[in-house]
């Protein structure tokens, strides 16, 4: 997977600046569906060939009441624990403040790779501000300024220092990658015990039992399959908002490796912002989603209970309407094993392609029956299109002007797409170019 790279730091020292300065063009992809849910606080990032996930925890505020401090104590320790590398960024504005010093000697104790940034150094004459943050007993301080994009080049040249080149990563093409995603307990190691049936993953009730995602091969019916069980947060006594939003980017760790992601939602308790957001996350990197709701023997049912459920999951998740949904008891049993009925369909689907005549001759009908919007008064042509990828399918068609195409004509498109050459359960991308 690909190192973590988490950038702490007081309230206002600059955190994002520097993030956005550092994502650059690798930020999350942004599609224009609506209630595609999104978290902008992390992003892919590259350093001359080396890459990372980058973690703004400035947007990371835990429920907290007891002060400034008591928030950043948690919020610098849960990021610490969830990097592989940290960025402590200081004001050099400030100066040196008590709680700069409390989280620096919180890192030391954690013993991971650490890189002391004085930020707002602007130019060659602020670089007098470095000396109050020497008492930090800190062998390399890095002057940077995040808005000019300052000192950078040291800073990240030493962060990215252990960091090897990037590397296509070695083809599987003979497992289909399974990922188990979801919130904290709602028994996604349960279901992983109970496909393999054996505890290969420790179930407890307590939220975030799993710490490191797990991974195990295995065969059912002739198909060779990898499942990833996603990793959790650590501990009880940090259940707390903050831990919630650290799932995001545990399960985002275990989404860019997998293929197919099976989202569990605890049939309790409904679908929840916490579930729409890590499937918005699946979403957004083109993984097949299969929705999964789980703990289905404890809900009180009647002949309208399962219509109802389905339709609330596709109110609340309205930018995944095409995954397949399934009820099942991880407990029990029940079912589980037609999920990998569902999967093989899910990836005939993801690894389909569509020969160009075929693609043209019913595109062409599409068109037809309801032509793009005039532009500037004439006809938008859409000359024609092509097949350019799998996992998940990709087109590029070629239009007169690409930015003319609004957002709702391209949903009409992805829309009749996926039912004349069924991908009904897959998602699918259109890359508008011109001729």
């Amino acid at each position: 997977m690909k190192p973590v790279i988490a950038i702490v730091g007081r309230p206002n020292v600059g955190k994002s600046t520097l993030f956005n300065r550092l994502a650059e063009k690798k930020k999350a992809i942004v599609i224009d569906e609506p209630g595609a849910t999104r978290d902008r606080n992390y992003a892919d990032g590259e350093w001359y060939g080396k890459s990372f996930l980058l973690i703004d925890t400035g947007g990371f505020e835990p429920a907290s009441t007891e002060g400034i401090l008591a928030s950043m104590r948690e919020q610098a320790m849960f990021a610490v624990e969830e990097a592989d590398i940290v960025i402590f960024l200081l004001d050099g504005r400030e100066g040196l403040l008590p709680a700069d010093t409390e989280i620096a000697g919180m890192l030391r104790k954690l013993e991971k790779p650490t890189f002391f940034a004085v930020n707002k150094v602007d130019a060659p004459r602020h670089e007098p501000l470095l000396s109050d943050f020497y008492r930090l007993g800190v062998g390399t301080l890095y002057a940077i300024s995040a808005q000019a994009g300052l000192g950078l080049d040291e800073l990240m040249d030493a962060a990215t220092a252990g960091i090897p080149a990037s590397e296509p990563e070695p083809e599987e093409p003979e497992r289909t990658r399974i990922a188990v995603i979801g919130k904290p307990n709602v028994g996604k190691s349960s279901l992983v015990n109970r496909i393999l049936g054996f505890e290969r993953s420790i179930v407890n009730p307590v939220p975030g039992t799993t710490r490191d995602p797990v991974d195990t091969p295995l065969t059912i019916e002739g198909k060779d399959y990898l499942l990833i069980d996603t990793a959790g947060i650590r501990r009880k006594s940090r259940v707390s908002l903050t831990l919630e939003k650290y799932s995001v980017i545990q399960a985002l760790k275990t989404i860019e490796r997998c293929d197919i992601a099976l989202m569990l939602i605890d049939a309790q308790e409904g679908v929840t912002e916490q579930d729409a957001k890590i499937a918005g996350l699946a979403y957004e990197r083109g993984v097949a989603v299969i929705i999964v709701v789980n703990k289905w023997d404890l809900v009180e049912k009647d002949e309208r209970t399962i219509g109802t459920y389905v339709l609330d999951i596709k109110d609340k998740m309205k930018f995944l309407d095409f995954a397949p949904i399934i009820t099942v008891s991880a407990l029990s049993g029940q079912r589980v094993l037609k999920i990998f009925r569902e999967i093989e369909k899910v990836r005939e689907q993801y690894e389909k392609r569509i020969e160009t005549g075929e693609l043209n001759r019913g595109v062409r009908q599409i068109l037809e029956e309801n032509p793009p919007p005039r532009l500037h008064g004439r006809p938008h042509n859409f000359l024609y299109v092509t097949q350019i990828g799998i996992k998940p399918p990709a087109f590029a068609w070629f239009v007169k002007d690409p930015k003319a195409v609004h957002f709702s004509y391209e949903r009409f498109l992805v829309n009749r797409i996926r039912e004349t050459f069924g991908f009904d359960h897959v998602p699918i991308r259109i890359h508008f170019k011109k001729k």
